[in-house]
């Protein structure tokens, strides 16, 4: 019997020889959760020039040495509206949070240690030169680095890139991700159904998953289990230019699992075939023009499990980042029996005791095809093959999912 291949030698032949997809400028609105491609350098110094940081009276600091001191008020200065003049010697100036200081003054007074008597200003309290000013260039000065390439941009870095004066940003083109559904069985959500037709549900649920990882899912439809069908569904993404083109279904050995026919035919270069994994175990990854192939089994739980294996560390990749599964050591809720040679992903509930140790509950039932389990579940039991029986109690390591 030929052996499996283990999951870790599939995953590294899918991401063997990947290359960061090429760059696209965007607006930075559309950046969102996007790749940065190139190093972002500063427009503009932020701020821009010394200012406020709290609400008060810019003075010279010489002139309070003595307090209490009496100044003369001579205007103010807002934030988008400076006061244009010179504070001089035994003057000062009504300020605002984030105001441009005035020329002259080297100090803001905050205005809880003031008495005002009409235009005049008391000083009840001495301040430090410099006292609760924002200097220019606090933050960074025009030409400095802001975000390194391959950063992701989050709500810090967007706010960044914009305060830096960026209107447009070098992002890293999503990948695009064709799914087929392949089965004479399969009907859309809603659609009239025979009494041996399912609903297809796996699309939708791996489009999200596409969605979350950085892709940008392209939805063929189903194919009929028809040479011709699959065919004119393969011709449309690659009309798409689709990166990667993942079926669901049709790729194992019964006469109506046509797809690895319908690749072969049309050049794919197969990288493999079945792997030591549970569920799973019919995943077929091949090339064809240019193109990666992912075959991922017909079930629901099997596909989206394999997409999270697999698909997600895939799109990362051809975002230019690397892919950190989210691993967590936990302690096992229920006995489980000894594994067999195949790796295995087992739905759990994953909680956290009163005293902080994670305890991942496998779910009784396993079934591939048990999609209630997987929307319950938050995390997989990973035990490798051959893997001994376990008690409650045990150590674990659980791939999380939410």
């Amino acid at each position: 019997m030929t052996a499996l291949l283990p999951v870790s030698e599939a995953l590294a032949r899918i991401l063997n020889d990947v290359d960061r997809l090429e760059m696209e400028i965007v607006p930075l609105a559309d950046a969102g959760s996007r790749v940065l491609a190139e190093n972002l350098y500063a427009k503009r110094q932020q701020p821009p020039f010394a200012a406020s940081a709290m609400d008060g009276y810019a003075v010279r600091a010489a002139d309070v040495v003595d307090s209490p001191a009496t100044l003369q008020l001579i205007g103010q200065s807002a934030a988008g509206h400076a006061f244009s003049g010179i504070v001089n010697p035994g003057e000062t100036v009504r300020i605002f949070t984030g105001a441009p200081l005035p020329e002259g003054a080297d100090s803001v007074v905050i205005q809880e240690n003031t008495v005002r008597h009409g235009e005049r200003i008391e000083i009840t309290e001495p301040i430090v030169q410099g006292r609760n000013i924002r200097p220019a260039g606090l933050d960074f000065n025009e030409g400095d680095l802001l975000l390194e390439r391959g950063r992701l941009l989050d709500p810090a870095a967007l706010a960044l890139a914009a305060a830096g004066n960026h209107p447009a940003i070098a992002v890293v083109r999503r990948p695009r991700i064709a799914i087929l559904a392949t089965g004479d069985e399969l009907v859309n959500p809603g659609e009239s159904l025979r009494p041996d037709q399912i609903v297809a549900s796996n699309s939708f649920g791996l489009a999200e998953v596409i969605r979350l990882a950085g892709g940008v899912p392209i939805d063929l439809g189903i194919a009929e289990d028809r040479l011709d069908a699959l065919n004119n569904a393969l011709d449309r993404a690659i009309a798409g230019d689709a990166d990667v083109v993942v079926t669901l279904g049709g790729a194992s050995v019964g006469d109506h699992d046509l797809v690895q026919p319908a690749l072969a035919a049309r050049g794919m270069v197969l990288g493999f075939w079945k792997i030591a994994l549970r569920p799973g175990k019919p995943l077929m990854f091949g090339r064809l023009e240019g193109r990666r192939i992912l075959g991922l089994p017909g079930n629901p739980v099997s596909s989206l499990i394999c997409a999270h294996i697999f698909l997600v560390p895939l799109i990362r990749a051809l975002n230019g980042v690397p892919h950190e599964p989210e691993m967590r050591n936990a302690e096992l809720g229920a006995d489980m029996a000894m594994n067999d040679q195949r790796q295995d992903y087992v739905r759990a509930q994953v909680a956290r005791e009163a005293d902080g140790t994670l305890v991942a509950t496998p779910f009784a039932l396993q079934d591939s095809s048990m999609l209630k389990f997987l929307a319950e579940a938050n995390g997989l039991i990973v035990r490798k093959p051959f893997a001994p029986a376990a008690p409650a109690g045990s150590p674990c390591e659980v791939l999380m999912l939410r």
